[in-house]
């Protein structure tokens, strides 16, 4: 075994048994670089990473390949969720070289960690127009020793095109919806999603294109949210048989998935998913929704939290746990199988490499009752012969982030759907999330069992601030706002840049080759626009401007770079919104109107038990059973029925 046997990482862990001499990211294996004056190879991937498998099993499993990158290199593996800090800063400088991203990404760096060259996945034997890996690293160890000058000159080109430092700007009051109508240009109108493929379910860019819904009135930015959400749900991408949903389709129907489950992913779209059943009463949304979190509390709960992730792989082959042949459909379906292979394509010569993926993309919609109860009781049949199956990976680390976005979730899908089992939850899991990763003002990013990983992100920040906010919204957790409070104040003593934003590393924190404080989306929202919306929440629900202040200092410290790449940065442009639009409704004893308004499928409403300080609904008395809706310190007059209420939130404009 290697020195990676020990870390707590179960990526890391899959490598301890490589003949790759390999170090985590650690300061004695940068000492080691220094001291010897050589390169360093840095491996970054994750635990359900296909390719990052077949890399492995490849090349890092090889001995004669190790031997090459023993005798070069000092070797550092990463993992990905658990730095996602040192992952963008050499992802940052890959796509600085002009080469698309991605995982593994395999990035050779100078002794003193300085970025000169890299890529992504790399063959054992040359194949997709790349070199063979052992090629590429004689090349490039053979560069290091004797070209020092064309190393040295890459080392200073990266220098300088990963300082994108910006001076202020400012975002003008429509630019959330110039944002959504320039990126309703690149969506797919009949199949959803982006245009072409592979298609990832963007949560992102279909919560800013809901907002511009929302803020014009305009039908077109709905459509293309409900045309993406139905067409996710009933096609391959989801698990049809298990429930949760695959990280992106390879193909530009939704038909096959790139077979690896993520927990962020299930937690964003269980929002929307929410949201777009409030609007429309589509049992599709209602369905997926339940079966979604059923998953989760099936296959994903550890420790009270919840796990990283599902691998892509199981038996060395993407997806086999998840696909099906006829015979095995037949055999435990019996004389039901042909009425539910009709239903979910499901045939002899199978719809992918002879296989077949269940799908719905030939149904518009769910069936009647009778039916869906007939297909319902044909899945369970299914999922219990599945579970015989060796079953793919588990990442079990827990992250505070992740975790984080799936209490907000499950918080606003409980309201939505009066579902108080999964407000429990929210409320459960938040509770253990505080506890474990609460390290007092501050918070840790990531533990597995007993083992943590110390160090917090603002992302941490961020997304326990918006499970906190979104209980409360809810309905629950009294403690939740000094929580926020708290969380806030650690972020600014910590985590605060000079131009107004946020770094991701604290400023107590190993010190790497720079700080990263980019603006910019990834599957999961960025820190600096998620704050934005969360200071915005917390404007609203104590009328304390200070909130404001903060979130309008963010924006400026990021206007630039939004308006130069705007399909990356939907959460600055989310943020923006819900500061200018949030609307608040307070009622007086009206719990139906409360309910009423949780449950509106507007993005940017919240409910309050009571008006707090400094809010300007104090300054009305509204009768017993009214509600007040007040958006940019104007209210309504008091509001007496739930259609009237519905109708005032939705108002454009």
């Amino acid at each position: 075994m290697n020195r990676l046997a020990h870390e707590a990482s179960p990526y890391l862990i899959q490598h301890a048994h490589n003949p790759v001499n390999w170090w985590p990211w650690c300061p004695e294996a940068l000492e080691e670089a220094r001291r010897t004056d050589t390169p360093i190879l840095l491996s970054i991937g994750y635990a359900a990473c296909h390719w990052c498998h077949v890399m492995a099993h490849e090349s890092f499993e090889d001995a004669a390949t190790a031997a090459v990158m023993n005798e070069r290199f000092i070797n550092i593996k990463v993992d990905r969720e658990e730095r996602p800090d040192i992952d963008q800063i050499y992802m940052a400088a890959l796509h600085a070289t002009g080469e698309q991203g991605g995982w593994p990404l395999t990035m050779f760096l100078t002794s003193t960690a300085e970025p000169f060259f890299g890529g992504t996945y790399f063959p054992k034997e040359a194949r997709f127009g790349r070199p063979r890996f052992v090629d590429v690293l004689t090349a490039v160890s053979d560069s290091y020793k004797s070209r020092a000058d064309i190393v040295t000159g890459n080392v200073e080109a990266l220098r300088q095109r990963l300082d994108t430092r910006q001076d202020p700007g400012e975002l003008p009051a429509d630019a959330p919806l110039r944002a959504a109508t320039q990126l309703a240009g690149v969506m797919d109108p009949v199949a959803g999603g982006t245009r072409g493929a592979p298609k990832f379910p963007n949560a992102g860019l279909f919560e800013l294109l809901w907002r511009a819904y929302a803020r014009s009135g305009e039908t077109s930015y709905r459509d293309l949210v409900l045309t993406s959400l139905n067409r996710i749900a009933m096609g391959g991408i989801y698990d049809h048989i298990g429930g949760g949903f695959a990280r992106y389709s390879v193909d530009e129907r939704w038909l096959v998935p790139h077979f690896e489950k993520m927990l962020y992913d299930n937690a964003q779209l269980l929002s929307l998913m929410a949201d777009a059943w409030c609007v429309t009463g589509d049992p599709l949304y209602r369905a997926r929704s339940q079966e979604t979190v059923a998953w989760l509390e099936r296959e994903m709960a550890v420790d009270g939290l919840f796990a990283a992730s599902l691998d892509a792989d199981s038996e060395g082959e993407e997806g086999r746990f998840y696909v099906w042949s006829r015979a095995e459909v037949d055999g435990i379906l019996g004389p039901d199988a042909a009425r539910f292979a009709e239903a979910y394509d499901i045939t002899e010569a199978g719809n992918w490499e002879g296989s077949n993926v269940p799908n719905r993309l030939a149904a518009a919609g769910l069936g009647d009752e009778a039916t869906e109860a007939f297909l319902a009781d044909c899945r369970s049949r299914l999922l219990a012969a599945r579970e015989a199956r060796p079953r793919p990976g588990r990442d079990d680390k827990a992250l505070a982030d992740w975790n984080g976005l799936l209490v907000a979730a499950l918080a606003r899908a409980g309201a939505a759907f009066d579902r108080t089992d999964w407000l429990d939850l929210a409320e459960t899991t938040y509770h253990v999330a505080k506890q474990r990763f609460g390290v007092g003002d501050r918070l840790i990013h990531a533990m597995r069992g007993d083992t943590r990983v110390d160090q917090g992100f603002a992302l941490d920040y961020a997304a326990m601030i918006h499970a906190a906010l979104g209980l409360v919204a809810a309905g629950r957790l009294p403690d939740g706002l000094a929580d926020a409070y708290r969380w806030v104040e650690t972020l600014e003593a910590h985590h605060t840049a000079g131009h107004g934003g946020y770094y991701w590393n604290a400023d107590d924190a190993e010190s790497l080759i720079m700080r990263p404080d980019s603006p910019q989306d990834e599957a999961v929202p960025n820190a600096n626009g998620l704050m934005v919306k969360n200071l915005a929440t917390l404007w609203v629900m104590t009328g304390d401007d200070r909130y404001e202040a903060i979130a309008r200092r963010i924006l400026r410290a990021h206007a630039r770079a939004a308006a130069q790449n705007v399909f990356s940065c939907t959460s600055l442009f989310c943020g923006q919104d819900q500061l200018d639009r949030l609307a608040s409704v307070t009622a007086h004893d009206a719990p139906t109107l409360v309910m009423a308004a949780r449950r509106s499928g507007h993005p940017a409403v919240v409910a309050l038990d009571a008006p707090p300080t400094n809010h300007p609904a104090l300054q009305m008395a509204p009768p017993e059973g009214t509600a007040i809706v007040c958006r940019a310190g104007v209210c309504s007059l008091p509001l007496a029925d739930t259609k009237a209420l519905t109708d005032a939130l939705w108002q454009a404009g």
